[in-house]
């Protein structure tokens, strides 16, 4: 593939990677002269035309999630080489490496690293599932970590696109059975929090340095995740946060309705952690401690029933000897006299006359039945079906053939059928796209042709029309076509550079350029002046489509820091971690200001290896003697905050 221009435009460099599903290739683009990655499907997958159509319906759908944390898709689209058609998805290139990698590398990752890392994950995951597109593939290889450490998720989408070829074959499915969701492993119904018990995994995984199932093949892996609980990471590592773990092991809880119920909920979670507000998560500790149980002890009296049914027991067998005996001859009777009673019974049958079998298709079940019985034979229903052209408690078939002879008694055993089996097609239109499977499955109908069309006033995505109608009646399994809308015509502009310029001047380059201002955020930053912009949310250069929505960040101005008044005294807090052979230790603060000194606190404290904040007041400059029971230990200079 090196040196193929694909589209009249990008021309193939280098292979940078690969996966189960395509090969990923680094590629110049000769129209705007930057670089780009090319992800080209694997050639097992080119004649899969249900599998095409998905693939590019669900990077048509991901090319329309526009965040910091995503990998941007530019283009999708199909070329072909020297008869072979190529499939092919035109990325943002990403300098760095992807977050497996950086797992290989240190072994596992610090508590800051991995929160740091989960927030902007969830971050990704927050926008895509509010723009009603779910990964099902989130995994270490599909997270990409830039050089300055911002994370990016790709592969929006492009999973949903999955057919059951790549599931079954191994090598495709060896990297991803390790993060699937139970619901996953079972083939059942995947939506939002399916891709949270996978970041629970990649999490899982960043802060133990392995992921918390393992298997010699990838069936045995997905049972794991079905039938056995996840080790608590602190069980491999004590020095993992309660707090953490906690979040951790809500992920990945085995049912669906136990995890986070949104991406913004776990969020909300992780920045607690973030910023030390960790006791708020410790509420409930069920997930990580089990109780411990009393069983409760035999009493004195319960000993003495049993001794007295064993008593009982025992005086019951020595007065059943009789009853064996009458019981032995009454059983000898009854096997006589069946024996004589079969006899008679087969005579009869031997000696009986034949019948002709007659036919009872297409008869009502109940004339059937009366029909059989008047000629001495028995009538048995074997089985019940759905069948367009009986009707109900018709006869669909016999198992005897009608006309065959048999003896009287004997059994001719037919189905059924329940009536037809028509359906009625539920209203798809003013639908998302991703609601059609499950809503045609519910009624076991067949998504068909999906067809494409730009419109001016139904939003992308969304079902335009279908065939047939809504509310019609047709058999099961029956294929419904839809059309589904693109939203408005778009065009291809690249992306102005922003930053620098005033909040106005942005403001008119955005419409100037056809596109959409989503939010402006203003902050502090000493870089830039204020009512500057000092970041966006595309980066300059970048190919999009018009409309496309711009997030821009504007200055404030310098974060300006208050003076503290001289003569002051500001409230601080003295942090000490005491060591001692001893279990106790007496604290004394003694404070120096306006050359006079005064002890300021004094109080003795068990060591136990915690940190002690000592609340102290003072001037900015003041200096704060410590000691450990009466000896000199250090001294700090109030710091003015």
């Amino acid at each position: 593939m090196i040196g193929t221009v694909l589209g009249d435009r990008y021309e193939i460099i280098e292979k940078i990677g690969g996966g189960g599903m395509a090969l990923v290739y680094k590629a110049k683009c000769r129209l705007l002269n930057r670089y780009v990655a090319i992800k080209i499907l694997r050639d097992e997958f080119i004649n899969d035309e249900e599998f095409i159509k998905k693939f590019r319906r669900e990077s048509q759908a991901a090319a329309s999630l526009s965040h910091p944390n995503i990998v941007n898709i530019y283009d999708v689209g199909v070329d072909e080489n020297d008869g072979h058609e190529i499939q092919y998805i035109v990325m943002e290139y990403i300098k760095g490496r992807t977050l497996k990698d950086v797992i290989k590398e240190k072994g596992k990752l610090t508590v800051d690293e991995t929160i740091e890392y989960s927030i902007q994950i969830a971050e990704a995951l927050e926008h895509a599932h509010k723009n009603h597109i779910v990964h099902r593939d989130i995994k270490p290889h599909n997270i990409m970590v830039t050089e300055d450490g911002r994370v990016k998720v790709t592969d929006f989408g492009i999973a949903r696109a999955a057919t059951a070829s790549t599931v079954t074959n191994t090598s495709n499915v060896i990297g991803s059975v390790h993060y699937f969701s139970p619901e996953q492993a079972r083939g059942g119904y995947t939506d939002e929090k399916s891709d949270i018990y996978s970041l629970g995994i990649v999490m899982y995984e960043m802060i133990t340095g392995k992921v918390p199932y393992e298997g010699d093949s990838p069936i045995t892996v997905a049972l794991k995740h079905i039938q056995e609980d996840i080790t608590p990471p602190r069980e491999m590592d004590s020095t993992v946060p309660v707090s953490l773990q906690n979040i951790i092991m809500r992920c990945v809880q085995k049912s669906q309705i136990d995890r986070y119920s949104t991406a913004s909920e776990l969020l909300t979670d992780l920045k607690k952690v973030k910023y030390g507000n960790e006791d708020l998560l410790l509420e409930d500790t069920s997930l990580i401690e089990s109780p411990t149980q009393i069983i409760p002890a035999v009493e004195s009296g319960d000993e003495n029933n049993m001794k007295k049914s064993k008593k009982k027991k025992k005086k019951s067998q020595g007065d059943g000897g009789l009853k064996v005996v009458f019981l032995a001859i009454l059983l000898a009777f009854i096997v006589v006299s069946s024996l004589a009673l079969g006899f008679f019974k087969l005579k009869d049958y031997f000696i009986s006359s034949e019948v002709v079998v007659p036919d009872l298709k297409g008869m009502y079940k109940n004339e059937a039945k009366e029909e059989v019985e008047k000629l001495g034979l028995e009538f048995s229903i074997v089985n019940e079906v759905y069948n367009n052209e009986f009707e109900k408690d018709q006869v669909v078939n016999q198992r005897t053939k009608a006309g065959t002879k048999v003896k009287e008694g004997y059994t001719i055993e037919v189905t059924i059928s329940k009536g037809s089996n028509l359906v009625q097609v539920p209203n798809l239109v003013n639908r998302n796209i991703n609601e059609v499977n499950n809503l045609l499955e519910d009624v076991n109908l067949i998504e068909g042709l999906v067809d494409y069309e730009y419109s001016d006033t139904v939003e992308a995505n969304i079902i335009i029309s279908q065939s047939p109608d809504a509310y019609t009646e047709v058999e099961e399994g029956t294929k419904v076509n839809i059309v589904v809308s693109q939203g408005p015509e778009k065009k291809l502009v690249v992306m102005p550079k922003l930053i620098g310029l005033s909040e106005k001047e942005a403001k008119n380059a955005i419409i100037a350029y056809g596109l959409a201002l989503d939010n402006v955020k203003k902050e502090p930053n000493d870089e830039y002046e204020e009512g500057f912009v000092f970041w966006q949310s595309i980066e300059p250069g970048t190919e999009i489509e018009n409309n496309t929505a711009i997030d821009i960040y504007v200055s404030t101005g310098p974060k300006e820091e208050p003076e503290p008044e001289p003569d002051k005294e500001i409230p601080f807090k003295i942090s000490l971690t005491p060591a001692s052979e001893n279990e106790e230790v007496e604290i004394r603060v003694e404070r120096i200001q306006d050359e006079s000194r005064e002890t300021v606190y004094n109080k003795v404290h068990k060591i136990n290896g915690k940190t002690i904040e000592i609340p102290v007041k003072g001037k900015v400059g003041s200096i704060f003697e410590i000691y450990y029971d009466g000896i000199y230990i250090d001294e700090i200079v109030h710091p003015g905050s």
